[in-house]
């Protein structure tokens, strides 16, 4: 029988506090051989002029990566995506002005539609980078990270 690692949110935040030391909290929680991307590694800088990817991000664009993050509320309840953001959001950051949003936030595109919940708890993501800038075509969203083909599991 295999069980599956739930990990607690005692150690997700355990986690967080060694990643900004010794690297991802994901790597530490995934336990394989898939890389790991965290917020802080996405962007090289993010400025007034635009934002410029890191080398690991492009290095990673089309392969398989794991990331942690929270939800944030969706734009819409019939959506097929969420935005993964560093820290919790307790409002839709993207229905205020633009200086609301987070500068570095991921679109996911989970592989089961439906198969997830936006109840604020932290979450860790496994799928494919992709970088770049892309509109989606149901909502006129406009992203320039997103992990496709996601599975995604609550942290708790």
């Amino acid at each position: 029988m295999i069980r599956r690692f739930a990990p607690s949110r005692h150690l997700w935040l355990s986690c967080t506090l060694v990643a900004g030391i010794f690297g991802s909290p994901a790597a530490l929680l995934a336990g394989d051989a898939d890389p790991s991307l965290s917020f802080a590694e996405i962007y090289r800088s993010q400025g007034v002029l635009g934002s410029d990817l890191s080398s690991k991000s492009r290095t990673l664009a089309g392969r398989t990566v794991h990331m942690l993050g929270y939800m944030a509320p969706p734009l819409k309840p019939d959506v097929r995506f969420f935005v993964l953001t560093r820290a919790p959001v307790a409002l839709c950051p993207f229905c205020n002005s633009d200086a609301d949003w987070p500068g570095d936030i991921v679109v996911v595109y989970p592989r089961d539609a439906g198969g997830w919940r936006q109840d604020g708890t932290p979450v860790a993501v496994s799928g494919t980078l992709e970088i770049g800038s892309r509109t989606d075509r149901e909502t006129g969203f406009v992203s320039m990270v997103r992990i496709v083909d996601a599975t995604v599991q609550s942290v708790r």
